[in-house]
């Protein structure tokens, strides 16, 4: 009896401590397993490009979150397909998704170009973005996207700075000095500036700086310091007017393959949602701290800047209501979209338009030169 008992502890104790060891591994985080998944991506941009940067920045921030269980590779501009056929190859499931602009989809329905393209009833890129999320424009990419067969999600981020309206063999000092330019810029701004007189050529990126040095155009819109920088404008023309209405307010997309995104888990597609969300604003202050810091090497390289004129930039307007009627008449999607952002813009454009104090003022405050 007393042999039995004592044989039956040590076992009692193990029992115990099993237990204990099944509780602490019950209570312990649970840590998937899973295989990795890698999405292929393809930017839209050359891999020098900082709008290329943004697209990895993009990627890190969604794989640091996601472990190991998901990674994309993002691969530049023409890598697998041609930039302008990003779209189809991510419909297709050719690549599992992109990096680019909506505007680039102009020709499959010319009421993509409205993220971005034109003076958006008053609004910034923030304002646009805005938007998009929260006044129905992205139930309008959907449907538009939906109509066109095409299996993708697309993600609208990244608010741009305001475009320039280009580089200048010559600067421009009126409306009429557009007139007979020969001009490069894509998409809706191609119907303005050919209403302004210009003869447009909507040259891709890589060729632009190669036609303004041979003089097959006179003038070109890019993008941003940075960019213009990298791509070698300063290199074939001297003068640059900043502010334009043309593209003042855009911003990026992403495209994922539906099958592909929707294949993931549940808490891989939040990662992804929030991902995108944590991006645009990285990368909306970035743009800040990089432009600025090439605007300043633009200058020692002895570009010159000036501001566009008033005259020049209400003729863009005047030019952009002609363009937008045109293409409203002849395109109901079109129409449908122009109405959504008037809405919004019309209460949003108020309530900043009246908020928004003049930093301008501010700024010169401290740094204006001061008139002896």
């Amino acid at each position: 009896m007393t042999q039995a008992k004592t044989s039956a502890a040590p076992r009692r104790r193990n029992l115990l401590k099993g237990a204990a060891v099944a509780a602490g591994a019950m209570s312990a985080p649970m840590v998937s397993q899973a295989q990795t998944t890698t999405l292929r991506f393809q930017s839209t941009w050359p891999a020098k490009d900082i709008f290329h940067e943004y697209a990895q920045d993009l990627a890190k921030k969604i794989n640091d979150m996601a472990g190991n269980r998901l990674k994309i590779d993002v691969l530049p501009a023409g890598s697998v397909v041609p930039a302008f056929q990003l779209l189809d190859a991510v419909g297709k499931g050719t690549l599992d998704g992109g990096h680019g602009v909506i505007a680039y989809w102009y020709g499959k329905n010319s009421a993509l170009a409205l993220w971005g393209s034109g003076p958006g009833f008053g609004m910034d890129a923030n304002m646009v973005l805005a938007w998009h999320y929260y006044g129905g424009g992205k139930a309008l990419v959907e449907e538009i996207y939906k109509s066109l067969n095409l299996d993708v999600v697309s993600y609208m981020y990244g608010p741009m700075p305001v475009q320039p309206l280009g580089w200048f063999k010559k600067p421009v000092a009126k409306a009429d000095d557009m007139k007979g330019l020969k001009f490069r810029t894509v998409g809706l701004a191609v119907d303005v500036f050919t209403d302004m007189g210009a003869a447009v050529n909507p040259l891709p990126g890589g060729e632009i700086v190669p036609a303004l040095d041979r003089g097959l155009i006179d003038a070109a819109e890019f993008n941003n310091a940075s960019s213009d920088r990298v791509l070698g404008f300063p290199d074939v023309a001297k003068n640059c007017m900043l502010q334009s209405f043309h593209q003042s307010g855009e911003q990026f997309e992403v495209l994922f393959n539906k099958t592909k995104l929707n294949a993931l888990p549940a808490e891989l597609k939040s990662i992804v949602d929030y991902g995108v969300q944590a991006a645009s604003a990285d990368m909306s202050w970035k743009a800040i701290e990089r432009n600025s810091k090439d605007y300043e090497e633009l200058k020692k390289q002895g570009i010159k800047f000036y501001k566009t004129p008033d005259a020049i930039l209400r003729a863009q307007l005047a030019s952009w209501d002609k363009a937008v009627a045109a293409k409203a008449k002849d395109n109901p999607m079109f129409k449908k979209v122009l109405d959504s952002q008037r809405a919004f813009a019309q209460r949003a454009g108020q309530w900043h338009n009246d908020y928004t104090v003049d930093f301008k003022m501010a700024y010169n405050h401290y740094f204006a030169q001061k008139k002896s």
